[in-house]
């Protein structure tokens, strides 16, 4: 099984994505990784990627599912995911790939953003995220504000 764990950026998609595989035994990937250097460059500059941006970052990610599924290979990736056609692009067997989506205010991630230390995207992107952001209708939603381990407690009992 692949779990897409998504939201906007300082929704706790690393941290829960990984405590999710950790608890599952499942491997964990962060979208973030496979962005191109361009991409980085822009998200450090605070310059919000457009579609075409991202294009190409997700084509990499639907090749990455693929390959997981071809192997038959557990796995939890994290990708923002933020518009319905990207997730198009990225469910591509309800079957084997589940979506989870953590859903949190703007105040609050915004409020931990601040907080965090070396990552290229600010703060001051957030606005952006929230605008392009199109809720997904049939998802594990997940209420970010409660404790780390009852997110990942919530979500193994709706998988």
């Amino acid at each position: 099984m692949i779990i897409l764990v998504m939201g906007v950026s300082g929704s706790g998609k690393t941290t829960i994505g990984e405590k999710l595989a950790e608890s599952l035994g499942y491997k964990f990937a962060d979208a973030d990784d496979y962005h191109p250097q361009e991409n980085i460059d822009k998200m450090r500059n605070g310059i919000a990627l457009s579609d075409k941006d991202r294009l190409p970052w997700l084509q990499k990610m639907q090749d990455v599912i693929k390959q997981h599924l071809s192997e038959n290979t557990n796995i939890v990736i994290t990708c923002s995911a933020l518009k319905a056609s990207y997730r198009q692009m990225l469910l591509i067997n309800h079957e084997s790939v589940k979506l989870v989506y953590l859903k949190g205010s703007f105040e609050l991630i915004n409020k931990r953003l601040k907080e965090r230390l070396n990552h290229f995207m600010s703060e001051k992107l957030l606005k952006s995220q929230f605008d392009i952001l199109e809720e997904p209708l049939e998802a594990i939603k997940v209420d970010i504000s409660q404790p780390l381990e009852d997110i990942v407690q919530n979500i193994l009992e709706k998988l």
